[in-house]
């Protein structure tokens, strides 16, 4: 389940991303991070803004709601999003890898 803070109304969601792929996924979540492509290089934050979107219509959170906390220029990154809790986030996330299996 992602990890959820004290504060109440927000989770932080750790993140393995690949960028360059050939297409946006979120492919799966394992030992406490989510595993996501996306087309978008590295360059300039394009593919940390393609990440943040994938997330957003994914998770039908909106966009403003994420903010990138860490693992700006890494593969490895932390997001938190705010207005959902772990428990919340961890049922969306298996409703998207569901659908995206099927």
């Amino acid at each position: 389940m992602p990890t959820g803070k004290a504060s109440k109304g927000y989770t932080i969601l750790k993140i393995r991303l690949t960028p360059r792929s050939d297409r946006n996924a979120i492919e799966r979540y394992e030992e406490g991070k989510l595993y996501a492509r996306v087309t978008a290089s590295p360059v300039k934050g394009e593919a940390n803004r393609a990440l943040l979107l994938l997330l957003a219509e994914a998770l039908e959170v909106p966009k403003s709601h994420m903010e990138l906390i860490a693992g700006t220029t890494a593969r490895e990154k932390v997001v938190r999003i705010e207005g959902i809790e772990a428990a919340e986030l961890y049922e969306k996330l298996q409703r998207c890898l569901k659908s995206e299996t099927d």
